[in-house]
C-alpha cells in the first residue's frame, strides 16, 4: 500500500491556514512520556502485589485521541494484567440483553486493569444521536440506572475512572481529514464517523447531559482537553497516576544463570526452505 503524497500534501495545505498551535517539545515530549511510563510500570506492580482493581474509560468524539493516550498507556505493561477493551456494535442477541450484560463479561478480577476503548457510555452518546435507541426511554432510562450500576462496581471494590476527551468541531474535521487522505488510518474510519460533523451540535448536547446525569462522587468524570495530543496524553496518564495511590513494590534481585553446556547436545540442521527470506541488507 502507497501512501497518496498528493492527496495528503493537498489535506495538509488544506488546513495550513488554521492558527498555529504552539505545541509541546518533541524531545520534552518522549522524556516526560518514558517518565510517565515508568511509573505506570510501578502502578502495575502495585495492583498486583495488593490485588486491586481498576477500570479506566475514555469517552469522546471520533477522532478526539482515545485510542492514541491508551496505547501510551499499555504500551510497557505487562498484557495479562494491564488490557483494552473495545467492543464492536451489538449484535441482534446483545440488543435482547440487559443493557450492561455484554460489559460485565469484561470486567476484572483482582490484581487487573482494564481500558474501555468507549464503554457502557455508548448509549448516552452514539446511541442517542443517531437514533440506535429503540425509543426514547431507553436512554433516559440508562441515565437513571448508571449511577447505581457504577455505585455497585465501586462497592464491589472496583476503581472506576471515568475520562471525556474533548476537541473542537475544527481539530476533529483536520484529523478526519487526514485520516480520509491517508490510507494507513482510513480503516479508523466508519460510516457513523462521516455522518458525526453534520450532527455536532447533537453530540455535544447529549454529552452535556450525560456529564450532568453521570457524574457522581464514587466515579466523577474528569475532562481532558485533546486539541493538542502530545499535551492530552501527557496530562491525561499524569493524572491516572494520582488517581490511585501507590508505591515502588521492591523486588529481589534478578540473576539469569549460565546456560546448562551438555555434551552429549548437538542442534538438529534445519533446512534452508523452512527459513523466510532475507530481503533486507544489514
Amino acid at each position: 500500500m502507497e501512501i497518496d503524497e498528493d492527496r495528503l500534501q493537498k489535506a495538509i495545505e488544506e488546513f495550513a491556514e488554521r492558527p498555529e498551535q504552539a505545541g509541546i517539545d518533541r524531545a520534552f515530549y518522549f522524556r516526560e512520556l518514558f517518565r510517565l511510563q515508568g511509573e505506570l510500570v510501578k502502578l502495575q506492580d502495585w495492583v498486583v502485589d495488593r490485588k486491586l482493581k481498576a477500570v479506566v474509560i475514555f469517552e469522546g468524539r471520533d477522532a478526539a485521541g482515545k485510542g492514541g493516550v491508551i496505547k501510551r498507556i499499555n504500551q510497557r505493561l505487562n498484557p495479562r494484567v494491564c488490557r483494552v477493551a473495545a467492543l464492536p456494535a451489538p449484535n441482534e442477541r446483545e440488543r435482547a440483553q440487559w443493557y450492561f450484560q455484554r460489559y460485565v463479561p469484561h470486567l476484572l478480577a483482582g490484581g487487573e486493569i482494564v481500558l474501555f476503548d468507549r464503554s457502557w457510555y455508548n448509549r448516552a452518546g452514539v446511541e442517542r444521536v443517531m437514533g440506535f435507541c429503540k425509543k426514547e426511554d431507553e436512554c433516559e432510562e440508562f441515565l437513571r440506572t448508571v449511577p447505581e450500576f457504577e455505585k455497585m462496581l465501586v462497592r464491589s471494590g472496583i476503581k472506576l475512572i471515568k475520562y471525556s476527551f474533548s476537541i473542537t468541531d475544527d481539530e476533529q474535521h483536520f484529523r478526519s481529514m487526514m485520516r480520509i487522505h491517508d490510507p494507513l488510518k482510513q480503516w479508523k474510519l466508519s460510516p457513523i464517523d462521516l455522518e458525526s460533523p453534520l450532527r455536532w451540535e447533537a453530540y455535544t448536547r447529549a454529552k452535556e447531559v450525560m456529564l450532568e446525569r453521570t457524574h457522581i462522587p464514587e466515579a466523577p468524570w474528569f475532562v481532558v482537553e485533546a486539541v493538542e495530543k502530545k499535551k492530552a496524553r501527557l496530562n491525561c496518564i499524569r493524572h491516572l497516576l494520582s488517581q490511585v495511590p501507590y508505591q515502588e513494590v521492591k523486588r529481589p534481585p534478578i540473576y539469569l544463570p549460565p546456560r546448562a553446556q551438555n555434551p552429549d547436545y548437538h542442534r538438529s540442521p534445519i533446512p534452508k526452505e523452512m527459513y523466510v527470506p532475507d530481503a533486507y541488507e544489514s
